[in-house]
């Protein structure tokens, strides 16, 4: 089953970007920063999301690890 059709996999896709995304604007800013607008912009809203909303990505992250790791 593919992340589009299961919930659960959708949410940790989204995460992984997140959190993917937040880790390499702060290796390589100049990766994401040029591409604010369009299809790669996305790129940079994750980054900032995880950048400002880092308490809560990481809560998310706890989360999704516990139920992966011991609800599945």
């Amino acid at each position: 089953m593919s992340a589009i059709f299961n919930f659960q996999a959708l949410l940790t896709v989204i995460l992984l970007l997140i959190c993917t995304c937040a880790y390499i604007r702060a290796l390589a800013p100049s990766l994401l920063d040029k591409n604010k607008t369009g299809l790669l912009g996305i790129f940079w809203k994750c980054a900032r999301i995880g950048e400002r909303k880092s308490p809560w990505v990481a809560c998310c992250c706890v989360i999704m690890a516990f139920s992966i790791l011991f609800l599945q």
